[in-house]
């Protein structure tokens, strides 16, 4: 069930930043986490804490709806993927100070590597037939909930390569027996839209979560082990534009 660490959703503000706090920690983040919101620092302002967001308008990908164009099942063909074996080159690519728009400081790093080593924030690998790391995402899994974080590619050698990390996530969780998996991506962006993503209201998504919580946790594969290509059937893994 909902944690409500910030409170009943009645008593937010009406915006995507709910709340702020001076410090962060892994007790706190991952009840925001079970209460709807994510932490995400503020560096374009003179706060210097934390900042707590629960969009108004919240990004998710129904894992039915995941699309998958030609290229992508050619990419599929093209890489292998792997589960939790490379936490730390994921993080880093996504925090690649020279990406547009980059957020993750230290102290994100710190908290999500501690909830990685306890079994909490899983990473996706895609790698190419050199064996080199080409793209990946990461996130927090909570009982139904994935909350994704943040993904990147290697812009030289890994076209498609997080659209690929990201299939493997969908298939993994749509194995799940009960069918209760959440896939949150915080904000819709075109990027993600073009691969299912649709945007629901606030309170829609919380009804959501409260389902997803009270779901057993996801049997994530154990490290080290390669896929090539779709783990599941189409059916399962959603539509084949």
């Amino acid at each position: 069930m909902l944690a409500h660490v910030f409170g009943p959703e009645a008593s937010w503000p009406s915006q995507d930043l709910v709340g702020f706090t001076e410090q962060i920690d892994a007790g706190l983040t991952m009840a925001a986490y079970a209460s709807g919101l994510f932490p995400m620092p503020l560096h374009e302002s003179d706060f210097h804490g934390m900042g707590w967001w629960s969009p108004m308008q919240r990004g998710i990908i129904p894992l039915p709806s995941l699309r998958v164009s030609h290229s992508l099942r050619q990419a599929l063909r093209r890489y292998r993927t792997t589960i939790d074996t490379s936490f730390d080159e994921v993080l880093a690519g996504c925090a690649d100070p020279t990406r547009p728009g980059s957020w993750i400081d230290d102290d994100v790093k710190a908290i999500y590597t501690g909830l990685f080593e306890r079994g909490v924030v899983h990473s996706v690998e895609t790698w190419d037939d050199d064996d080199r790391l080409v793209g990946g995402l990461y996130g927090v899994g909570l009982r139904g909930l994935f909350a994704g974080e943040s993904m990147f590619h290697d812009r030289e050698h890994g076209r498609d390569a997080s659209k690929v990390a990201l299939v493997r996530l969908v298939d993994t969780l749509s194995a799940r027996p009960d069918g209760k998996a959440l896939l949150d991506t915080q904000w819709l962006t075109p990027h993600l839209a073009s691969l299912g993503g649709v945007e629901i209201p606030r309170h829609r998504y919380l009804e959501l979560l409260d389902d997803a919580l009270d779901a057993p946790e996801t049997a994530w594969p154990a490290p080290g082990v390669f896929t090539r290509g779709r783990a599941l059937p189409p059916a399962l893994g959603g539509s084949h534009a």
